[in-house]
This record gives structure tokens, sequence and C-alpha cells, in this order.
């Protein structure tokens, strides 16, 4: 069994390895193929496991316009670089195919991960249309795969979307742990590099004390100590590519400053 990274009060930090765009994505260089996307994952995985972060997350920013159903192709490559890096991977790692949740635990399970964090509850009104994430549907996966120790992440304020549920974020954190079994909540801005809402964070930590939660976006070395303490750690992207550019590769510099500045605050 893969021991679940991400408690109440460690402060982990989770880095994302963002992979590249995938064969089927509009930006998928079919010219360098799949070498160039395996030779940049190489080098974010280096850079992030030697600047000291918890565990790494690998997910498919680069797939813009995103979708909602995971296209074979794409999930078959992000599954086949995983594999190709396993050799190398020294801490825990997780996954996130956006935005499907199914295919997000069907990636964890062939590349056993220790963790998968989705979309897996609500409707929301989004860029990619109308969304109903299936939580039914990939919790049931799990089970059927015989991976119930995959911790399974609920960020439950969607990017690039408004909820059609009027309830307050804490109720709906609430709500997601009784009635969909929520190992670990995270709270997002309302894009990818942007902060999340302080004031609806502390609400959550109230609603769900005994649940790990997560800061899912826009964490930089100037917010994160406010952030820790109310979180148990946070999922980081942007702020560790060089110029803190999302689109950019990993700046190990940027990545040992970051982590420097976590260990003063444990």
């Amino acid at each position: 069994m893969i021991d679940q990274i991400i408690k109440l009060g460690r402060k982990t930090v989770v880095a994302m390895v963002h992979v590249p765009a995938l064969p089927g994505s509009p930006d998928y260089d079919s010219t360098t193929g799949m070498n160039k996307i395996l030779d940049s994952v190489v080098a974010d995985l280096e850079a992030l496991q030697s600047g000291g972060v918890d565990a790494v997350m690998f997910g498919n920013e680069f797939d813009r316009p995103y979708v909602l159903t995971a296209p074979p192709e794409g999930l078959a490559a992000l599954a086949s670089v995983i594999g190709q890096v396993k050799s190398m991977i020294k801490i825990p790692f997780g996954v996130n195919y956006l935005w499907d949740p199914v295919a997000t635990v069907a990636l964890a399970v062939a590349t056993n991960a220790s963790f998968a964090r989705e979309i897996f509850t609500g409707v929301y009104a989004s860029d990619m249309g109308l969304w109903a994430p299936d939580c039914a549907g990939a919790a049931r996966l799990r089970s059927s795969q015989g991976r119930s120790d995959l911790q399974m992440i609920f960020n439950i304020n969607a990017e690039f979307a408004t909820s059609l549920d009027t309830r307050p974020l804490a109720v709906k954190a609430k709500s997601a742990v009784f009635s969909s079994k929520a190992d670990v909540v995270c709270v997002s801005g309302p894009m990818t590099g942007m902060g999340v809402d302080q004031k609806e964070l502390r609400e959550v930590r109230e609603a769900i004390p005994e649940t790990p939660l997560l800061a899912n976006t826009g964490v930089n070395i100037d917010t994160v100590t406010e952030l820790f303490l109310v979180t148990d750690g946070c999922v980081i992207g942007s702020h560790l590519k060089y110029d803190g550019d999302t689109w950019n590769s990993v700046d190990p510099d940027r990545v040992q400053k970051f982590m420097e500045k976590v260990e003063t605050l444990r």
C-alpha cells in the first residue's frame, strides 16, 4: 500500500510537472513528437526533486483548449510519459488529466500514483461548456481496481468556470467530505496562477477541520506564510517557473528559495 502523503498538519508542497501539449491537442508538436515532451518532463522533474519538494503531480496543463472527456491518444501519451520517468521519481507523485475525473483515476491506477486531483463534484458553466463531473464513476473505479489507498483530492471551486451551485464554498466543502468521501480538499483561485480567496479558505478550514486542506493556485513565496497558517500545504506550479510564467520551464533557483522559506514554517 502507498503511504498517504497529504496529511493534517504536514504542510505538504505538491509541485506541478506541467506536461507539454500531448498528441491530439492543437499545440502538440508533431515534428519533435514525444521526445521533446519527455525531455521537458525530465528537466522539470529533476529541478523539483533537487529543490526538495515533497511530491510532484503530472498534469496536461498545455492541452488548451481543455476538454471534459479525455481523448484516448492524450491519456495514453501521458501514461507513457509517466511510465518512462518512473525510475527517476524519488518522491510520491500524483496525476491530473484536465478535466476528466474518471480518466484521472484511471491514469493513477495505471501509473500507481499516490493521489489524483480533479473537479469531482458540482455543476459548472465553464469555458469548456456545461460541466457535470462524474464523482461516483471515479470513486467506483478506484474501488473496483483495488486502490482504496489512492487519495482523491477534490478541487471544490473550478478554475475557468462558475459553479451553478449557489451554496457557500464552505458548505460545498463539508458536503464533499460527507457525501462524496473526499480524502483531501483544495481551494482554487479563478484561473491557473491566480491566488485563492483568503476569506473563503478560512471558512472552508472551519467547516472541515478533520480533512486535509490545500491551497491550489497562485501560491508564491510572499503568500505561503499566511496560507500555511490555515492549510495543510499547497499545490504550486507557476511560481516555480522562470519569471513565474506558467508556460516556462521550472527554475531550480525559484524552487530552492521557495522550499527554504517553507522549511522555516515547519
